[in-house]
């Protein structure tokens, strides 16, 4: 009875002794990830010799990593308190490779578009984007397995890399504001190209600062009037266009209050716009 209450005694101490290991195991593992997610914080916070959207995406990317890497380590270091063979174990990853593989074909997938899409610089972190022509926001997080978006009304959407098929991104270099205007076939068209131009003047000298700069500080392309892009636009009028080059991060406000402005100017000189007309025939009596 005593060696058997003495057999007892050291499984509990060996069994209380690997349960430490792996307390002292973890906490070691988590003081590793937020050391090294601090120092690359730092790192990128200190230095300016790439842009700030990139900067934030090899952020997410690196901590991404980080935890992948750390977290199969942990396995692996779980797996040796228990006496398992770990090098056994990764010795016959190749015949448990072609097994498991078959599994997990989707998270290779995943993985793989994830480095195709960093390595293609589809999209940085806070890019506003539409993906597969069905969602839409702003990029939140991008890992090496999944994808969030934050959509405008707050809603957040996980979606895994592999399932990336188009993306729309709003926020690549620069963005041309295209502003249709259709007026109303009573109106002569030479004195509404003359007021549209007016009107192009009034947003090159109060929008100015959200047009696209070229190395010397002048603007690519100011606000101008492209021309009647259709004689008759729905069968309401004709079609006139007006389009200047802003910078990505500058597009919804400059496109916002080009609009306000444009409006304005056609309001000051009583521009009639075009109007849905519906014809009513009348029933004939007999």
């Amino acid at each position: 009875m005593d060696a058997w209450n003495t057999v007892q005694g050291y499984w509990s101490d060996f069994a209380d002794l690997r349960i430490t290991k792996l307390i002292i195991g973890a906490i070691i593992t988590v003081v590793i990830v937020k050391f090294i997610t601090r120092v690359v914080r730092t790192f990128f916070r200190k230095t300016n010799f790439i842009e700030e959207r990139e900067e934030k995406t090899l952020e997410a990317m690196i901590r991404s990593i980080v935890r992948y890497t750390a977290t199969f380590g942990y396995v692996l270091f779980a797996l040796s308190v228990f006496n398992v063979p770990v090098t056994n174990l990764l010795a016959g990853a190749g015949v448990a490779g072609i097994v498991i593989g078959l599994g997990a074909q989707s998270v290779i997938s995943d993985f793989l578009s994830g480095v195709f899409l960093l390595y293609e610089k589809q999209l940085h972190k806070g890019d506003f984007i539409t993906v597969n022509d069905q969602f839409t926001g702003t990029v939140e997080d991008i890992g090496l397995r999944f994808l969030r978006i934050r959509e405008w009304s707050g809603k957040l959407i996980t979606m895994s890399n592999g399932q990336v098929n188009s993306i729309q991104n709003y926020n690549i270099d620069h963005m041309r504001v295209i502003e249709n205007i259709t007026t109303s076939f009573q109106e002569n068209p030479t004195r509404v190209y003359q007021v549209l131009e007016e009107a192009c003047e009034r947003l090159n000298e109060e929008l100015s600062h959200y047009l696209k700069k070229d190395q010397h500080d002048q603007p690519i392309e100011k606000f101008q009037v492209y021309g009647m892009s259709s004689l008759n636009d729905s069968f309401r009028g004709y079609k006139f266009t007006i389009i200047g080059v802003t910078s990505d991060i500058f597009y919804f406000a400059a496109a916002k209050q080009a609009r306000m402005i444009i409006a304005e100017t056609l309001y000051n000189h009583n521009i009639e716009m075009a109007m849905q007309h519906v014809d009513v025939k009348s029933a004939s009596h007999e």
